[in-house]
């Protein structure tokens, strides 16, 4: 590949990587890693809250209390924390491929192990275990952001991880569907057999998919890290020893993990108790709940991705400072509609209240990722880490909120969502210095230019999502 005066293009060139997105195109490693990555994160999603819609059928078999059903949301989301942090570094090591296929295959173990589950520790310790596979998320948003040129790597990014997160609200409709209609309904299984079942299904497919990504994908557009390294292309694996201590030394990473604790830790929080405050404050069945709550999950398939979008546009025009503005502005509105949505005592006023704080919360989500990968590039996936790790730590604080009765939830809303709109002043911390707002203004154009020229002569252009 050459740049538009002829001359070859370096290894690490941005040029390589793809400036447009074109959906219905599986040719390209671009788009293979861009398909691949959001449905394997889709998956994990729907495996890791698999169990959360079925709680209430759990809750009676075991007998648990409103504690132990706080200590399974804690569990189900703090190993993350440790897993996205070493699995950040990780890929910045063997890169995304090996990274995604061996977590889809060692995470689907307890998913499918937690239908053994006979008591409440046994319940507890697959459920941390599970956990591990939210790391997943870490690696969608290196391989997008190393994939696509910075002029869509905002909106890739946001696409990839929206529609990963679709998985959290379609598995609160879909393992209902499957414990009542398809194993308890069309095999005659029992409760006690019905939920177990689901949730090996899950990680059976889980499974299956990271044997896929195997042979589908690759790490970067030239190649394979391991390839690249022994041609020349790029420096050691050694070469990542100090990136995650330079990561940590950065205070905006740790501004951004506060941030992305208020929004996707939000909606993890969310996801976990959605089906059970419909249930339980709204007097709705286990498979009506199911839906209620999915309302929640399923503005992923958009809301995300603008999130990401806007960021783009708002940096094409006003640079770095853009996408940290629209950040704010977000996450500010995502606590205004929280605390809206915790005071609606009628269910035909809850649904629309949820939907607008949900498109509010994942356009913050999307916004923080628009940021992301110009922090630091020689760490990306470092702080790709720390900051994905800020959004299951938000999470953890979160769940010791809902550790009582479920009358109270409302209040425990209500709180979160003032926290939030505190949080997202945080936004102002994320500065840039001139020379890098320079060279990604550059980098910018460059890449729009390049994704202008390869479809004035035909070349690989994906066209906009």
């Amino acid at each position: 590949m050459s740049d538009p005066a002829g001359r070859p293009l370096p290894a690490n060139s941005p040029l390589k990587k793809a400036t447009r997105i074109r959906l219905f195109n599986f040719s390209t490693p671009q788009m293979r890693a861009f398909h691949m990555s959001w449905f394997a994160f889709f998956l994990c999603f729907f495996a890791w809250f698999g169990l959360a819609p079925l709680m209430a059928v759990v809750r009676e078999e075991m007998s648990l209390t409103p504690d132990q059903i706080g200590w399974l949301m804690i569990g189900s989301v703090s190993v993350t924390i440790v897993a996205r942090l070493m699995i950040g570094w990780l890929c910045d090591r063997i890169g995304p491929r090996l990274c995604y296929t061996g977590l889809l295959i060692l995470g689907s173990l307890p998913v499918m192990g937690v239908g053994f589950a006979e008591d409440f520790k046994t319940l507890l310790a697959f459920r941390v275990a599970i956990g591990a596979i939210g790391a997943s998320f870490v690696i969608t948003q290196y391989h997008t952001s190393v994939m696509f040129a910075s002029n869509v790597v905002g909106t890739a990014n946001a696409t990839t991880a929206g529609w990963g997160n679709l998985g959290g609200g379609v598995t609160q409709f879909v393992m209902p569907f499957v414990m009542t209609s398809v194993f308890m309904g069309a095999f005659g299984f029992s409760d006690y057999w019905g939920w177990r079942a689901s949730m090996f299904l899950a990680g059976a497919v889980c499974f299956l998919t990271g044997v896929a990504y195997y042979f589908l994908t690759q790490d970067a557009p030239e190649g394979n890290l391991r390839e690249l390294r022994a041609a020349g292309k790029l420096p050691p694996a050694s070469s990542t020893n100090g990136t995650f201590v330079e990561a940590c030394r950065d205070l905006r990473v740790w501004t951004l993990f506060v941030i992305y604790g208020a929004c996707f830790g939000v909606e993890l929080t969310i996801n976990n108790i959605a089906a059970l405050h419909f249930a339980d404050n709204y007097g709705m069945g286990l498979k009506a709940a199911g839906l209620a709550a999915a309302a929640f999950g399923l503005m992923n398939l958009f809301a995300r991705s603008l999130g990401g979008h806007i960021g783009d546009v708002l940096g094409g025009k006003n640079g770095l400072r853009g996408r940290v503005l629209w950040l704010f502005a977000a996450l500010f509105a995502e606590g205004l509609a929280l605390m809206l949505f915790s005071q609606m005592s009628a269910l035909a006023l809850a649904i629309p209240a949820l939907i607008l704080f949900s498109l509010f919360t994942q356009m913050s989500e999307g916004a923080t990722f628009s940021v992301v990968p110009f922090i630091n590039k020689k760490c990306l996936g470092s702080v790709a880490g720390i900051v994905g790790a800020g959004g299951n730590a938000g999470a953890v604080a979160a769940a010791f909120l809902f550790k009582t009765e479920t009358a109270w939830w409302s209040t425990g809303l209500l709180i979160l969502g003032g926290i939030v709109t505190c949080v997202s002043f945080l936004a102002f911390a994320v500065r840039f210095a001139p020379e890098t707002e320079a060279a990604a203004r550059r980098e910018f154009e460059q890449a729009r230019g390049e994704g202008a020229r390869r479809e004035l002569v035909g070349g690989l252009a994906p066209s906009p999502a």
